[in-house]
């Protein structure tokens, strides 16, 4: 039965696809601007919105989720946070490790889920997450994980978007885009996964439970929802994008520029517990 091909296709679920995607977009992720970071001044728009809501570590214990190759992670450990990155694809993480013993750093990362840590009670001062709440089946049982293992009066930073609607300004640039690319007259970009994958990304897009889009009060509502207070919502991410702009063509630096993307702080009051 444990190898029973029916049994096995029964058993796998969302969960288990939106794992299998990422770990078949590992080889590729830090060439996309976006994901790896390509110049120092975007190293040091990263630092600034990091110090801006969470401040520097000074030796703090910081909790990376879905911490990809490490992005994250190593910008974490730039301002002094004691860093642990976790991600529940093996081939992220192998990837992520590579890095860290190339750059000589200390950072701890090992196989985990977002939704269920296993870490203990109130074990990190911060925790931080980038680009991963859209993509999440149930949302509020992460968050409440995330609220059980912050300190009191630690803090949450997600830095997410909106990656499903766009506006018609950034239709009509990424039509422009297209047609320009098939004249010859511009140089294609890099497409941000490879082909086989689109058709994956999708059914998984369509699935989750931000399939419309995660907008930042809804992902608010619902931190609010599950314990968090002090909640902001910070969308100048300007620094970020001017930075990333220069690795894009200017059409698709143009579009990035007008998605719906936003960094969320939130706190675990003192003294608090989640909501039953």
């Amino acid at each position: 039965m444990r190898n029973d091909p029916a049994a096995q296709a029964m058993n796998y679920t969302l969960r288990d696809e939106i794992r299998d995607y990422w770990s078949a977009r590992a080889a590729t992720f830090d060439q996309s601007p976006g994901h790896e970071i390509f110049s120092e001044d975007e190293r040091q728009a990263w630092h600034g919105l990091i110090e801006k809501h969470l401040g520097r570590g000074y030796g703090r214990a910081a909790l990376d989720l879905a911490s990809g190759t490490g992005v994250i992670s190593h910008l974490m450990d730039d301002l002094g946070y004691r860093v642990t990155g976790i991600d529940w694809s093996d081939d992220m993480l192998a990837l992520a490790r590579a890095k860290a013993t190339a750059r000589g750093r200390s950072i701890r990362f090992h196989l985990g889920d977002a939704e269920r840590t296993l870490a203990p009670d109130e074990s990190y001062d911060v925790v931080v997450t980038r680009h991963l709440v859209w993509t999440l089946v149930d949302p509020q049982a992460c968050f409440r994980e995330w609220h059980r293992v912050l300190k009191p009066g630690g803090r949450l930073l997600v830095i997410d978007g909106d990656f499903v609607h766009t506006g018609f300004c950034e239709r009509v640039i990424k039509r422009i885009d297209t047609l320009l690319q098939k004249a010859g007259w511009i140089s294609p970009q890099p497409a941000p996964a490879p082909a086989g994958l689109a058709d994956t990304h999708r059914s998984i897009l369509s699935r989750v439970h931000f399939s419309n889009g995660a907008r930042a009060d809804a992902v608010g509502h619902l931190l609010a929802d599950s314990g968090f207070s002090v909640i902001s919502i910070d969308r100048d991410l300007r620094r970020i994008h001017r930075a990333q702009a220069a690795h894009l063509g200017r059409l698709k630096a143009l579009a990035r520029g007008l998605h719906h993307r936003y960094a969320i702080v939130a706190e675990r009051p003192a003294n608090a517990n989640p909501p039953d």
